[in-house]
């Protein structure tokens, strides 16, 4: 049976989630190339310290969206933190791990990211470490939501830099911290969530798949989808490529564009297998693949007629159009020994 927690979770807001942390990798070139290489983002101050020292900054600079990427610890620290979890030596002492263990005993035991916000105040360069401190900023009173009711749970984490001789073995991340110069922030939000009965997740009737948002700068896309084509949008200045559809050119930055359908054959670029939080509308376990189009764009889309656990990357692919209802019609990509012909979505 659950219990209100309210009270005893409004007083850990504005507390440490926990100690500070010190990142542990020194931002350095390798993993900016494996990121920029990975992110298909050509900026070259991110590669060239010429291009870097033209554009006003000192040297090679860190993309900005890798801020959280150098705190984040890996997989064994991951799987010794579940180990430690089974053993039941892992410290529950923490104001994040307290948190947690209350909102379990209000019987919200499952989770869901919800969304991420980054602020940057200054690019990170090569040979500095970073200081993560996390907050507790925020938990919203419980919500109803289409996965069940929770609450939202907002953590602040700011991150500081020092330069990476300053980190000894013997380093006092607290001290790091308070010393370090600011370079960004991140708010994470979760939602903590009670899971409906499984006979109420039972519907008589799949619903419709979610609407996709529909722009100017989009339409084309599902409208030729609908006549069984997969268009690409082209810059008609340079002849870039680009996907998903944007507005302006990101090489030459131009207004003017035009359509090209592309063949949706293909390989399996990276992707990910979803088995919760489930949505009535699709099928579970469900396969979203990031697709290399052989025109050389990437798309994302979901992978079907392959048990997930066969899939790898590099896998060749062909797109098929399946028409999920009257009005929507998406690309389904299939291993190309299987795919064939436009169908009618189930």
């Amino acid at each position: 049976m659950s219990v209100d927690r309210s009270a005893e979770l409004e007083a850990l807001v504005g507390s440490p989630a926990g100690p500070p942390a010190i990142a542990p990798e020194v931002v350095n070139r390798t993993m900016i190339r494996h990121w920029t290489e990975a992110m298909g983002d050509t900026n070259p101050v991110y590669g060239s310290e010429q291009a870097a020292t033209e554009a006003g900054f000192e040297g090679v600079i860190a993309p900005p969206t890798m801020l959280q990427a150098w705190t984040m610890q890996g997989l064994t620290w991951t799987l010794e933190l579940a180990e430690a979890r089974e053993r039941g030596t892992l410290d529950d002492s923490t104001p994040n791990a307290v948190m947690m263990g209350l909102l379990d005993q209000e019987g919200l035991t499952s989770v869901v990211a919800t969304n991420c916000e980054q602020e940057y105040a200054r690019p990170l360069r090569p040979g500095e470490r970073l200081i993560s401190t996390q907050v507790i900023e925020a938990i919203s009173a419980e919500k109803k939501t289409g996965l069940g009711s929770g609450r939202f749970i907002t953590t602040r984490t700011d991150y500081v830099a020092v330069p990476d001789d300053q980190v000894g073995p013997d380093a006092d991340p607290a001290e790091l911290a308070a010393h370090g110069e600011p370079v960004g922030s991140m708010r994470f939000r979760i939602l903590k969530f009670r899971p409906p009965a499984q006979a109420n997740e039972v519907a008589a009737e799949k619903p419709p798949r979610p609407r996709p948002a529909m722009t100017e700068d989009n339409r084309f896309f599902f409208e030729g989808a609908r006549q069984g084509q997969l268009l690409i949008q082209r810059c008609t200045s340079c002849g870039t490529l680009r996907h998903p559809p944007l507005p302006a050119c990101a090489v030459c930055q131009s207004f003017d564009w035009d359509t090209v359908e592309a063949s949706g054959r293909g390989e399996l670029f990276s992707y990910v297998v979803v088995h919760y939080p489930q949505v009535p509308s699709f099928d579970y376990p469900l396969a979203i693949g990031l697709v290399l189009l052989e025109e050389g764009t990437r798309i994302v889309a979901n992978v079907e007629g392959v048990d997930p656990s066969d899939l790898r990357i590099g896998m060749p692919l062909q797109a098929h159009m399946v028409a999920f209802d009257d009005e929507l019609s998406m690309p389904v990509f299939r291993p190309v020994a299987e795919a064939a012909g436009v169908s009618r979505g189930e």
